[in-house]
């Protein structure tokens, strides 16, 4: 029986436990500005159900534009994997499980045990790490799992059946499932292939399945409401900071 009070087992059950689908916002920590990043995790926190913080990186291939921006704008800010770390620290709990996506160089910088001991430390309950491939997670994978800490899997609408089996195995907290080829950003309308899909991965996974890459109207969460266990919105978050408007009201709104 799973440890319910791994970070881990705090991410899957706050997914799978929230009205369908779950809401998992993004933002970039230190975008806009660092002094926000308390204010924008709490108002994520009281408003979805679980949130994703991106580190920022120099060379972010899984993103878009906005994201990018996002990224730059941390990166010119001086923040850093380690500073977050502090900031989660000094924030404590914020009420929903926290979940880092980063890129392998900034974790391997850092050092991997080094991480996961600190990861414990702050709460952080998952990573997800767009560049490490399956083959060679293991080594990150038994870290956080000495943490009970989540490595989440991501998986694509390519991802061969085989493999894919391997990924929802190999998952911990959630699967995360890409919707499309290609990088974060531009809209996607949820079409019968989509749904199949999505569909496909549930039935391959243990953990809940989370949908992400181009969501950013009520609309689409509500057509996606029993096709999947939850809903990541991330560049549409950071759209809505970079207007410098209300992100839990945003995230509300993706309910109604």
């Amino acid at each position: 029986m799973s440890n319910p009070n791994t970070g881990a087992e705090r991410l899957r059950r706050a997914i799978a436990q929230a009205p369908q689908p779950a809401l998992l916002p993004f933002f970039t920590a230190g975008h806009p500005r660092r002094q926000d990043f308390h204010s924008i995790l709490g108002q994520l926190a009281a408003a979805g159900d679980a949130v994703e913080i991106g580190v920022p990186f120099s060379d972010p291939m899984a993103d878009g534009a906005t994201i990018q921006r996002a990224s730059e704008k941390a990166l010119a800010n001086n923040v850093t994997l380690q500073w977050i770390l502090r900031a989660l620290e000094a924030h404590g709990d914020p009420g929903a499980p926290v979940a880092l996506m980063s890129y392998c160089n900034p974790l391997l910088a850092y050092g991997i045990e080094r991480l996961a001991a600190r990861c414990g430390d702050c709460g952080v309950c998952g990573l997800i790490v767009p560049d490490l491939p399956w083959e060679e997670c293991e080594p990150v994978r038994a870290q956080l799992g000495k943490q009970g800490i989540a490595l989440v899997q991501m998986v694509t609408p390519a991802t061969p059946d085989e493999r894919l089996r391997a990924l929802c195995r190999g998952s911990r907290g959630f699967v995360y499932a890409v919707t499309a080829t290609g990088v974060t950003g531009g809209e996607r309308r949820v079409s019968a292939e989509m749904a199949r899909y999505l569909k496909k991965v549930g039935r391959y996974s243990r953990l809940p399945v989370c949908a992400g890459f181009g969501v950013r109207s009520a609309e689409q969460v509500r057509a996606l409401s029993g096709v999947t266990d939850g809903v990541i919105v991330g560049s549409a978050v950071v759209e809505c900071l970079e207007r410098g408007e209300n992100p839990g009201a945003f995230v509300r709104a993706l309910r109604n």
